[in-house]
Formats: C-alpha cells, structure tokens, sequence
C-alpha cells in the first residue's frame, strides 16, 4: 500500500492486507445500521423524491437538522466567554475576526459533511489511536467548559444557592435524560436543538436591544480588518476566538450527523443534490450562530469596554448587588467571565438582565453538552471500532469528562472561571491540526470520494487555511515553553512540543500526498524500484 493507503487502511487480517475504501464505487456504509449498537439512527430522515424543482423548500426542510446541531458548539458557554472577553478587551475591534473565523468553519464543516454524504462514513472511521487521543482531549476540554457553564448558570439563578459542583451533577444528571429523546423520533430530538437555540437567541438578542449599541460601529468592526490600538492581550483574545468557533471534534460530529438523512449513495445525482442543500442548511445554521455571537460581542463592547473596577464596584453598590466584592476597588479594566459578565448585566441594566443571561448560558451549555456527549459517542465508536450498548457507551462517554470537571468544580470558585476557559479554548485550538489535516486529505482522496473528490480551489484554500493555523499553534507552542520559570517543566513541555509538532509534520506529508505532491510519496517510488528492476 502507499503511504496515504498506511493512513487509512485497517491492518492486515490472516496474511491479507485488506483496504475497505477500495472497492468503493459507489461508496456505502460499511455498517449494517442496528438498533442495538446505532449511536443516533434509529430511523432516519425520508427526502421527498417526487420534486425537480432546482430549489425545494420540502427537500431543504427535509435536510435541516444535522447542520443546525454542529452549530451548537459555535454557542457554547466557552464561545459565549471568549465573545464577552472579546467586547471587553477590544471593543467591536474583533468582530472581524469572528466573521472570518465563521467563514472557515462553514467551509470546513461543508468538507465534513461531504464525506459523510459521499461515503456514508464519518471522519473517525478513517484514522486511528493517536488522533483519537488527540480529538478526545479536544471533547473533554470543551466538555468541562460546557458542564461548568450550566453549573455557573443554576448558580445565577439560583441566587448562589447551587453551587458549582452541584450545578455539574445536576447537568450530567439532565444530559442522561435528554440524549434518549431521539427514542421519540430523530426529528423530536432535532425540534428540542431548535428550541434551546431559539432560547439563546431571544436571551441574548433581549439583551443587545436593551444596552442598544452603535450599529455603524457593530458594521464597521465586522467588515473593516482592523485592530488599531492592539496589544498582546487583543492578539490573544483574537486566537481566543478561532479557538473558540472552528472546534476540532465538531467536524467529527457533522460528518456523522448527515448520515441521519436516507440518501441514495449508488444515485450521483442524489449525492449532489444532498450536498448543496447540507450546505445551504449549514450556511443558514451558522448564520444564526454568528448572529448570536454578535448579540455578546457587542453587548459588552458598547456597555463595558474600557470600564474600570472601580467604575463597576461604584454601580454595583448603587443597585444594591450583593456582588460588589468581585470587582476591587482599583483602577484595573474590568475582566470578565460568563458569571461577572451575567453580575455586571445585572447591576447596569437591572436584575430581569442578569437572569435572562443566565438563561441563555443555561441553554447554550445543556445544548451543546449534549452534542459534545455525540461527539464522544461517534469519535469511540469510530476510531476504537465500538460495538457496545447505546447506555454503555453514553456512560463511558460522560465518564471521561465527568472526573475531571467535578474536581475542576470542587476546587474552583465560581468567581474564577475566566483563566480556566482560556486554557480550555487554547488546548482546542493546539487539537485543531487533528481534525483539519485529516478532513483536507480524506477529501482530496478520489480513491475515496470518487468525483466529490476536492477541486484545486478547495486544495489551495483548505492548505492555507491549516498552514495558518499550525503556524499560529507553533507560535503560541514557542511562547509557552519559554514562558515556563522551572527548567523541569521546561524540558518536559520541549519534549511534548516537539512530539506534538512531529505528528503534525507526519499527518501533513500525508495530506500533501493526497494533495497530489507526489515527489513526497517515498514509499511508492522505493515499490517502483524493483518492477523497473525486472523490466530492464
């Protein structure tokens, strides 16, 4: 086999060498769907056949779903945090960041979806052990923001009444009971998605009409590229927010999340025809989410940027908060989280703002909890073969997270949090290379995707895209490990960072292969060396 083929292909069984993707012509699913072992597809999603229109509103209605559940993670409580942060620190200067960071992930998750169109698999089917250690710190990282997040959010409405480790037993407790709904039908599951983000919309929408910011400066940060002023704190919050939005094992999700629709893969035209419209679904998904993003963004930029402790204590007290304590009496700028953010809602605008808040936090963490607990659920199911019960597996898949975000709660107070979402949105942002390089080169497999294999335009755009983002992860890898003071940590960061960076060369030979750089395919040209020899 060829090197990419080492990447993809299973290992041998009784002497043979057996490669699953190469007899796909067209591709089908290499799974019998059962009840038993099915992680979401009970049933799935019939599209009407008796429409040629070019455009369907009943075929679109029939698609959407999938695409509006993978949107989910672009408005978790991390996401909702580093929009907060983002308005804060730098005002609407960031906002363009957000949009192009948007774009990426649209453009990413439609490479996603194809390949769960095309081939009726998804992304963790393809590689093996090590990206999934990789992809599972991702969903853990992100796991814990989520739980925390609706731990803080019973806290807030609760008047402190829960605390936080209560908060995260009660959330694990209700993702248990709402990740059987789909019992009840895959569309009822989908409807109960929909809700929760019309929750975070008008939550967060109430709050963008009541501080009612500038809306020339709102357009003028989201489509003018700049950052006049910025320091290294903006540049940080800026990788903060790419970090945040393009989550790695949300690409897993919705290339798993499309096999929910029946869809003729022998059909090409079928094929297409499911592509376009997963991706005008998507288009429209994230539209909302972005919308959404706004909503925080600007929020705190126009209430609270530049503001300083002391001019918050002030109102605080003015209205009577029993909070006043968070904010020292200095001349510091005001930091941020999603617990002093909903405070400080509360002590400008009134009290109906800090628990409207809280319930827009409470939506987006239960939400996006339980499609990171999919996630999990496909990523194991995928990479380690997984062949258990739907309990077992949900049980498992909460337990890996479920340690150490109890003890993340037991230790940390509830007015702590910001310093912990940052690391948590950082360690997604080193995942991303994981779940990038392999979309772009199963994508650019025509071995694999047959003619939905990737154009030139998706090569060149999809390369720059992961050489911009590795290039900012060795950045930050480097000002890291200097950063340390101990010469043991030291050592021990210089030697994860330099494995962590060899793998990434490893995955993007193999992705350049794919690419069609083929002087790189070493392996290939030293198996034409024998067969040249016997032909001469």
């Amino acid at each position: 086999p060829s090197c990419v083929d080492l990447l993809v292909s299973p290992p041998e069984e009784n002497g043979v060498h057996t490669n699953k993707f190469s007899a796909i012509s067209p591709p089908a699913s290499p799974v019998a769907e059962n009840d038993e072992f099915s992680t979401y597809f009970e049933d799935k999603v019939p599209i009407p056949e008796d429409v040629n229109q070019v455009f369907s509103f009943r075929k679109l209605w029939a698609f959407t779903g999938p695409g509006f559940l993978m949107s989910i993670a672009y408005l978790d409580p991390g996401n909702i945090e580093s929009d907060l942060q983002s308005g804060a620190v730098a005002g609407f200067k960031l906002l363009w960041v957000l949009l192009v960071a948007t774009i990426i992930g649209l453009l990413l998750q439609r490479l996603a979806a194809r390949l769960g169109v095309v081939t009726g698999l998804h992304l963790a089917d393809f590689p093996r052990i090590i990206l999934w250690l990789m992809i599972e710190l991702a969903i853990i990282g992100s796991d814990m923001q989520e739980v925390i997040g609706c731990a803080i959010a019973l806290n807030l409405l609760s008047m402190g009444r829960i605390p936080l480790w209560g908060g995260v037993l009660i959330t694990i407790t209700d993702t248990f009971v709402f990740l059987f709904l789909d019992k009840y039908g895959l569309r009822k599951l989908e409807a109960f998605f929909g809700f929760l983000i019309t929750v975070m919309a008008l939550s967060f929408g109430y709050e963008y009409v009541l501080v009612n910011p500038n809306q020339g400066d709102v357009l003028k940060g989201m489509f003018m590229p700049y950052c006049a002023g910025c320091g290294p704190a903006q540049l940080q919050q800026a990788v903060g927010i790419v970090g945040a939005v393009i989550m790695p094992h949300n690409i897993y999700l919705h290339s798993a999340l499309v096999k929910s629709r029946e869809i003729d893969r022998k059909n090409k035209k079928a094929i297409k025809e499911a592509n376009k419209y997963y991706f005008i679904e998507s288009s429209l998904a994230l539209f909302v989410s972005f919308l959404i993003n706004v909503f925080v963004v600007a929020v705190f930029a126009q209430a609270f940027y530049n503001k300083t402790n002391i001019e918050v204590n002030s109102e605080c007290n003015a209205t009577g908060s029993p909070h006043t304590d968070l904010f020292p009496l200095n001349n510091d700028t005001l930091q941020v989280d999603i617990y002093k953010g909903g405070v400080v809602l509360g002590c400008f605008f009134g009290q109906a703002a800090l628990y409207i808040w809280a319930i827009g936090i409470l939506a987006a963490g239960q939400s996006s909890t339980m499609t990171g607990t999919y996630s999990g659920q496909f990523v194991m199911e995928g990479f380690l073969n997984l062949r258990w019960s739907r309990f077992a597996r949900v049980v498992l898949t909460r337990s890996i997270a479920i340690t150490p975000t109890l003890l993340v709660a037991i230790f940390q107070d509830v007015h702590s949090h910001n310093e912990f979402c940052q690391n948590m949105n950082s360690l997604s942002m080193q995942q991303l290379p994981f779940a990038l390089i392999p979309i772009l080169t199963f994508t650019s497999l025509t071995s694999i995707m047959n003619d939905f294999a990737n154009g030139l335009g998706w090569k060149i755009s999809g390369g720059i895209v992961i050489l911009v983002v590795c290039a900012i992860n060795m950045y930050f890898v480097v000002v890291y490990v200097t950063s340390l003071n101990s010469v043991l940590f030291y050592v021990l960061a210089a030697l994860l960072s330099v494995a962590y960076l060899c793998f990434i060369v490893y995955l993007a030979w193999h992705c350049l292969i794919a690419l069609g750089v083929s002087c790189l395919d070493f392996g290939s040209r030293v198996r034409r060396q024998p067969a040249l020899l016997i032909e001469e």
